[in-house]
């Protein structure tokens, strides 16, 4: 397709597949796609920030007096933070600006932080749906930064009665309202992910460029085929663990991002893939002899890139034996690598899809983001899950409360 910056594949056989149960899906699928379609503009739910009639919960206007810090912290957990997190690594050889992510409970990291950084000139936000994670909640109260009328600080959350909302009003802190139908990981494309994004100096118009291109033509078909053939699998519950594999180093992050978004909206009712995330080539040195002689419960997605500027190898004839890499570049190493595994993937009838990128920019990860929020909502709809939910963190979340207090 001409203009295409990202190539999608799915390799993945019949014989896996209950044919019957795929014609009640395409039915089904067509029912739930049209609803989709007919709704974005209109209902409030999380479809409805891939929208060209969604509305921030902010003006760029009020947002550029904090334009001029140089260094940010993200603090935030799951889908709060992860999509901001992508954003920065994926864009990073835009971004001029450093920013931080804290998304655990580490000590070290925030002592080492206060010691090194003048908290003065780093501009904070906190993320949090609920207003109350208790790990952003800690770690913006261990930073000691909180102060009435700070001007370095933007707190996101739901508006209502909540601890960041309230601390909000009470001190009179930068608040932007977290719009409440839409969960965590779904957010990226929203206030959590777009208020980062506009601080990195990012183009926000340029992620949001995209977001219906699946809904179009040549992708139109590819969601479909690959929203059925997944929930096919799912179904049978034949196959366990989704391993990505990734040899582009800059969609480490988004992977992340992914992992999250396809383990809590579709591990429920004694159903889900273990999304699992493997760096390459590294791991063909550790883990491709179990992924092709072990056992045969894994579907494999390929991440690459291509790069065309990579420099060539220079080697003076010293050993024959090398010869063969005289003159070629570490991307034709890596791409070499990657198409001896699909071979092999291929002659042992392995399932496989394919990711390529072939060009890092906004609009680029704007698509990327929304084909897999889609995909993932639709795979749980067709197989009676609900894909929003997470009632089994929930009751952790509820529990770990009940112990502290």
């Amino acid at each position: 397709m001409k203009n295409q910056k990202i190539i999608y594949k799915n390799n993945i056989q019949k014989k896996y597949l209950k044919l019957s149960l795929n014609k009640k899906l395409n039915k089904k699928y067509s029912d739930v796609l049209k609803n989709i379609i007919t709704n974005l503009d209109t209902n409030k739910d999380a479809f409805h920030s891939l929208s060209n009639k969604f509305k921030f919960n902010f003006k760029k206007k009020d947002l550029h007096k904090f334009k001029k810090f140089q260094t940010v912290v993200v603090i935030g957990m799951g889908g709060s933070i992860l999509g901001s997190e992508t954003l920065y690594f994926f864009l990073k050889d835009k971004i001029k600006k450093k920013f931080l992510f804290f998304n655990d409970i580490q000590e070290d990291k925030l002592k080492k932080f206060k010691t090194t950084y003048d908290l003065k000139k780093v501009l904070f936000i906190a993320i949090s749906k609920s207003g109350s994670t208790i790990e952003t909640l800690s770690n913006l109260l261990s930073l000691k930064i909180i102060k009435k009328n700070s001007k370095n600080i933007i707190l996101i959350s739901e508006k209502f009665n909540n601890p960041l909302y309230l601390l909000s009003q009470k001190l009179k802190l930068h608040h932007i309202e977290h719009k409440n139908y839409i969960g965590g990981r779904y957010s990226v494309l929203s206030e959590v992910g777009m208020v980062p994004a506009y601080l990195m100096g990012s183009n926000i118009k340029r992620i949001r460029q995209n977001l219906l291109n699946h809904f179009k033509t040549k992708n139109k078909k590819f969601l479909k085929e690959s929203s059925i053939t997944l929930t096919n699998l799912l179904q049978n519950n034949k196959f366990k663990d989704l391993i990505l594999f990734n040899y582009a180093p800059k969609l480490d992050k988004f992977l992340y991002w992914y992992q999250q978004l396809i383990a809590e909206s579709l591990g429920k009712k004694g159903k889900g893939f273990l999304p699992l995330i493997s760096t390459a080539p590294k791991d063909h040195h550790s883990l491709l002899q179990l992924y092709l002689d072990g056992p045969r419960d894994k579907i494999f997605y390929i991440f690459s890139e291509e790069r065309s500027n990579s420099k060539k190898i220079k080697i003076k004839r010293f050993d024959k034996r090398i010869d063969f890499l005289k003159n070629k570049s570490l991307q034709q190493v890596k791409d070499a690598q990657k198409n001896a595994f699909i071979q092999a993937l291929k002659k042992n009838s392995i399932p496989f899809r394919e990711f390529k990128i072939k060009n890092f920019s906004e609009n680029t990860l704007g698509e990327f983001f929304s084909y897999f929020m889609l995909e993932t909502a639709i795979i749980g709809k067709l197989a009676n899950i609900d894909p929003f939910n997470q009632p089994a963190v929930q009751k952790v979340k509820i529990d770990t409360k009940k112990l502290l207090v």
